[in-house]
């Protein structure tokens, strides 16, 4: 019964998609999530295929906290993929540091990939922000201050062919767990990940 009443005070998490995924990527966690009764909310955004700004994106999910949530709430953010760095631009241009307590990043391409630098701007705008020293990406990082009292975590694999290499998905600060899994979708799938996500969650 303490393990109930304590999971209750527990911040509602808000869980961000990748590219070419929607919510139900997250079904191995929100599966965990429901076991332990942590709210959670968990939007479809509309990558349109790449071609939709990060900006675009954040602002709509900027609207979708705000209609389920308010202005006050505390929150927690994971992000999985672009997701992950959706999170970060909402912590840092929509007073997302004012009311998140925690920001977990899966697999994020916080410094870019490889994979993102073969395709054009025009019209992948949202995927070619993630390329390697992107004007998007280096804004980002001269506002990462606004993490500096967060409790950051982030979840990579050497492994990743997604986003590549897969040690640029961490930030320069945070917490950094390397788990052993050879696809990028299994970074949100395969149960001891997931067993690892949960348990930074409940910390």
């Amino acid at each position: 019964m303490k393990i109930i009443k304590v999971l209750e005070k527990r911040n509602p998490i808000i869980l961000i998609h990748g590219l070419w995924n929607t919510s139900s990527i997250f079904s191995s966690i929100t599966s965990k999530l429901d076991d332990i009764g942590i709210e959670y909310f968990a939007p479809t955004l509309k990558h349109s295929y790449g071609m939709t700004s990060i900006i675009d994106l954040t602002n709509t999910l900027n609207e979708l906290i705000l209609e389920k949530y308010g202005l006050e709430k505390e929150l927690d953010i994971l992000g999985f993929s672009m997701g992950g760095i959706i999170g970060r631009y909402w912590i840092q241009k929509f007073n997302g540091y004012k009311r998140t307590r925690r920001f977990i990043s899966i697999g994020s391409p916080h410094k870019g990939t490889l994979i993102a630098q073969l395709v054009p701007k025009y019209p992948f705008r949202g995927i070619s922000e993630m390329k390697i020293n992107s004007k998007f990406l280096r804004e980002l990082a001269k506002n990462d201050f606004f993490l500096d009292d967060i409790e950051c975590i982030n979840f990579f694999t050497y492994w990743d062919l997604m986003v590549f290499p897969g040690w640029w998905t961490n930030l320069n600060f945070g917490k950094k767990i390397s788990v052993k899994v050879y696809k990028h979708r299994n970074l949100v799938r395969n149960k001891s990940v997931v067993d690892k996500i949960i348990d930074e969650i409940i910390m």
